[in-house]
């Protein structure tokens, strides 16, 4: 009963937001950011202590100026994720474009599947639902929401042009299926995990427990590794698909050596995203949570 006291509100909240005009879709979505910044101190300390973590020279002021921008970037997509039903192949171009796209398409051009390493960051659920408009649907992999029946909605939304969602506990195997047909998987590697299923690699200066999955799918395989961000860009006042270079995967024979060598590699292609782009990251998740054997907590 609880459940489904929450879905009305989210689903009404969904349908009324979209159907209102971009721009008013937008400054909703940010207000609504901009409240939550107000009225939730516990993310804002985490913000802030990630911020003095990564940017321990960085004036108080500048880390709440782009803590501030983090929760507006959320809410616009928020704004934005609304509005995604009446997105078409005809108009996509019109809210989501492409920066670096032959990288993409070497790499799928090849025929041994492509794992894009992605992270929490700016359009996140834009980007991939634009792709597959674009005519390139890819799997994903992802996290049940609490709520079921919202995360059936979610994942309506996430999969109404031939995208498809993998539960991360399990997608081990289908994904290795999805390797050999040549398929898109997109991966997101920049939450806290804790061993076995991360490693610690430098992340901003610091080790951070990270998702060694990606790194393992791409030696088991011989899927090609491009990372791939959606940033808001606001003299296009779009969404922009970066998709950098293809990652070289490391090779040794070395299994867990390896595991951690392409580990740290991709990890630092994301960490070189958000320095370009801080107030797009979730600052707000307490990314050093877990420490190696004998750290002091940083929270």
């Amino acid at each position: 009963m609880r459940h489904r006291l929450e879905y009305v509100p989210v689903w009404l909240l969904l349908r009324v937001i979209g159907a209102l005009p971009r721009a008013w879709s937008h400054r909703i979505g940010i207000a609504f950011g901009e409240l939550v910044y107000r009225l939730h101190p516990k993310l804002r300390r985490v913000g802030l202590r990630n911020l003095e973590i990564a940017f321990p020279k960085m004036p108080r002021v500048e880390r709440e100026r782009i803590l501030r921008g983090v929760f507006r970037s959320i809410g616009r997509q928020l704004g934005e994720f609304c509005r995604l039903p009446r997105y078409t192949a005809e108009n996509v171009s019109k809210f989501v474009a492409y920066h670096g796209l032959e990288n993409f398409r070497n790499a799928d051009s090849q025929g041994k599947g492509v794992l894009v390493l992605t992270g929490h960051f700016g359009g996140w659920e834009i980007g991939s639902y634009g792709h597959s408009l674009y005519g390139h649907p890819m799997k994903i992999v992802v996290r049940d929401l609490d709520n079921p029946l919202i995360d059936i909605l979610v994942r309506r939304y996430r999969t109404r042009h031939g995208n498809q969602t993998i539960d991360n506990r399990i997608y081990a195997r289908a994904l290795l299926k999805a390797m050999r047909g040549g398929e898109t998987i997109g991966i997101l590697m920049d939450t806290n995990m804790t061993p076995p299923q991360g490693v610690f690699v430098d992340f901003f200066g610091k080790p951070a427990c990270t998702a060694s999955g990606l790194a393992r799918l791409a030696l088991h395989s011989e899927a090609i590794v491009v990372p791939g961000f959606t940033v808001w860009d606001e003299e296009q006042k779009k969404y922009v698909i970066h998709f950098q270079p293809a990652i070289a995967v490391t090779r040794t024979g070395d299994v867990e050596a390896d595991v951690l060598a392409n580990t740290a590699a991709f990890s630092k292609a994301l960490e070189a995203i958000v320095r370009q782009y801080p107030e797009q990251w979730l600052w707000i998740h307490r990314r050093w949570k877990t420490r190696p054997p004998g750290g002091e907590p940083l929270y």
